[in-house]
C-alpha cells in the first residue's frame, strides 16, 4: 500500500481512509454510509476472499448439527466398509471373462467366399438384414487378420480373424486391440478381438481436462481435481465392493454419498459457514430423493433388471436387491449437479448481503430466488437432455417401431429413467429454495449480531464524508 503524509489541513480525509481500509463499497455507497451517519458500521472486509466469518453463535448451530452428521458418516462408512468381493467363477459373458492387451501385425483383402467368413450361404432374399448380411459376406471383401498376444502368459502367440464386410468395427495394421480369452475353447479359437484399445487417447483427453481445470481454476482448480479423485476412490474402494458384499445398496449409497459430499465441498470451497449452508441445502435435498425415488421406484414396480448387464449383476450376485440399486444409483447421480446448485445459491446470496448489508433475510431470499429459478430451468433442462442423449439409440429403435409414446413410456428400460429424471429433477428444483432459504436465514442474522459489536466499537466515531475518485485510489 503506498503510503501518503498525514495533512492536518485536511482531517477528514485522513479519518475516512482508516475506517475505509480493507473494504471494496464504490464511492457512492461510501457517500451514501455517511450521509445516513453509518458508515463505520461497514467495517468487515469485502476483498476477493471467502465472505467473512459469521458469529461465533451462528457457527456452533451450524456445527452442533454436521458434526453429528459428519459422526455418523464416519461410523457408517467404519460399520459398512467391505472386504473383499465374493470370489465366482467367470461365465466368459459380457465384461466376465480375462482379457488381455494385442495388436493387429497384418491385415490382408480376400474374398468371402474364399474365406467361407459366414459359413451360411446366401438365401437369394436381400429384403431380411439376415438375408442382406449373407449376400454382402458372400460377394464382398473380408479382412484377414494377424493378431499378436502382448500380455499374459501367451504373450507373443499369433492369431488370425476374418472381418466381415458389414462389420461395424474395422481392424488395421498396427493398431493396438483388446482380446478375450477362453481357455476352455479349442486352442485356435481361445482368443477373439472385443474392442479397440483406447488407453491413450483416454489418458490425453484426462490430461487435457486437468490442464484446462488448473489453468483456469488455479489452487481452487487443482482442489477440485483432488476431490474428483477422492470420490472416485470412494466409489470404487467403499460403495461398490460394499454392495457386493451384500449390503444395502440404499444404505451404502447414502453413506457414500455423504461422505463424498463432505469432502468435495470442504475442500473445494473451505471449512467456513457458506459452505456448511450449502452442505445442509444438499443433505435436504439427498434426503428428498431418496424418500421420493424409493416411494415411486416400489410403486412403479421397477426392478433394476433391465439389460444384459444387470442381469449378469444378478446372475453372479442373486442377493444384491436391483431395485435397490437402481436407487442407491438415482442418488449418486444426483449428488454431482446438486453440489453445483446448492453451492451457486449459497454464494449468491452471501455476495448480495456483502452488497447490501442491510437487507433483510426477506429481501435476500427474494433476490436470491430469482438467481435460482434461472439455474432450475438449465439445470432442469440439462438433465433431461443428459438422459435422453443417453438413451438416444433406444429411443431411435422405438422410433424405428412406430411404438406410440405411451408404450414408450410403460416399458421399465425407458420408465427407470423417467423416474431417475423426475426424481432428480424435483431433489433440484427444491434445493433452490432450500438453500436459499437457509444462507439468508444466517446471514441475516448474522448481520445483527456482526452490526451490533461494530456499531459499539465504533460509537462516537465521526460519519465520513463522501471520498472521490482520488482518495479511492490512494487506499488502493
Amino acid at each position: 500500500m503506498e503510503q501518503y503524509p498525514y495533512q492536518p489541513p485536511e482531517p477528514h480525509r485522513r479519518e475516512g481512509a482508516e475506517q475505509g481500509t480493507g473494504h471494496g463499497h464504490e464511492a457512492a455507497e461510501t457517500a451514501h454510509g455517511a450521509a445516513s451517519g453509518h458508515g463505520h458500521a461497514h467495517g468487515h472486509s469485502h476483498s476477493h476472499s471467502p465472505a467473512a466469518p459469521v458469529s461465533q453463535h451462528l457457527r456452533k448451530v451450524i456445527a452442533a448439527i454436521l458434526v453429528p452428521f459428519t459422526a455418523a458418516v464416519l461410523v457408517g462408512l467404519v460399520v459398512l466398509w467391505p472386504g473383499q468381493a465374493p470370489a465366482h467363477k467367470r461365465t466368459g459373458v459380457g465384461f466376465d471373462r480375462q482379457t488381455q492387451q494385442a495388436t493387429v501385425t497384418r491385415v490382408v483383402e480376400l474374398s468371402c467366399a474364399s474365406a467361407n467368413a459366414s459359413g451360411v450361404p446366401p438365401t437369394g432374399d436381400t429384403s431380411t438384414a439376415e438375408g442382406s448380411s449373407a449376400q454382402q459376406q458372400a460377394d464382398g471383401t473380408c479382412k484377414k487378420a494377424t493378431i499378436r498376444v502382448d500380455t499374459g502368459k501367451d504373450k507373443g502367440r499369433t492369431f488370425t480373424e476374418i472381418v466381415q464386410p458389414d462389420q461395424s468395427r474395422q481392424l488395421h495394421q498396427d493398431e493396438k486391440v483388446v482380446v478375450a480369452y477362453e481357455p476352455s475353447a479349442p486352442k485356435d479359437l481361445q482368443y477373439a478381438v472385443t474392442d479397440v484399445n483406447r488407453k491413450f487417447p483416454m489418458t490425453l483427453l484426462a490430461g487435457v481436462f486437468a490442464v484446462a481445470v488448473v489453468l483456469v481454476g488455479r489452487l481452487r482448480g487443482v482442489m477440485a481435481l483432488v476431490a474428483l479423485a477422492v470420490s472416485f476412490l470412494v466409489l470404487t474402494l467403499f460403495i461398490l465392493p460394499a454392495i457386493l458384499e451384500g449390503s444395502n445398496p440404499l444404505l451404502v449409497a447414502v453413506v457414500g454419498s455423504s461422505a463424498i459430499m463432505l469432502i468435495a465441498l470442504y475442500l473445494c470451497h473451505g471449512l467456513s459457514a457458506r459452505t456448511s449452508v450449502a452442505v445442509l441445502g444438499t443433505l435436504i435435498s439427498l434426503g428428498l430423493i431418496g424418500v421420493l425415488g424409493s416411494l415411486f421406484i416400489g410403486w412403479a414396480a421397477l426392478t433394476g433388471n433391465t439389460d444384459d448387464n444387470t442381469g449378469l449383476i444378478h446372475g453372479l450376485y442373486p442377493s444384491i436387491d436391483m431395485s435397490g440399486l437402481l436407487l442407491a444409483g438415482v442418488i449418486i447421480g444426483s449428488l454431482g449437479v446438486l453440489d453445483d446448485v446448492t453451492v451457486t445459491q449459497t454464494s449468491a446470496v452471501w455476495e448480495l448481503h456483502e452488497a447490501n448489508p442491510s437487507m433483510g433475510w426477506r429481501g435476500l431470499y427474494r433476490a436470491g430466488i430469482r438467481i435460482g429459478r434461472d439455474h432450475i430451468a438449465s439445470v432442469v433442462n440439462t438433465l433431461v437432455l443428459a438422459y435422453a442423449g443417453a438413451a438416444l439409440p433406444l429411443l431411435l429403435l422405438f422410433s424405428i417401431a412406430q411404438s406410440s409414446v405411451g408404450t414408450v413410456a410403460n416399458s421399465e428400460l425407458v420408465a427407470e429413467e423417467i423416474v431417475r429424471t423426475l426424481v432428480g429433477s424435483i431433489g433440484l428444483v427444491a434445493s433452490v429454495p432450500v438453500t436459499t432459504a437457509l444462507a439468508a436465514l444466517v446471514v441475516s442474522a448474522d448481520r445483527t449480531a456482526s452490526g451490533a459489536g461494530v456499531a459499539g466499537a465504533s460509537a462516537g466515531a465521526r460519519p465520513a464524508p463522501a471520498r472521490g475518485g482520488r482518495g479511492r485510489r490512494r487506499k488502493r
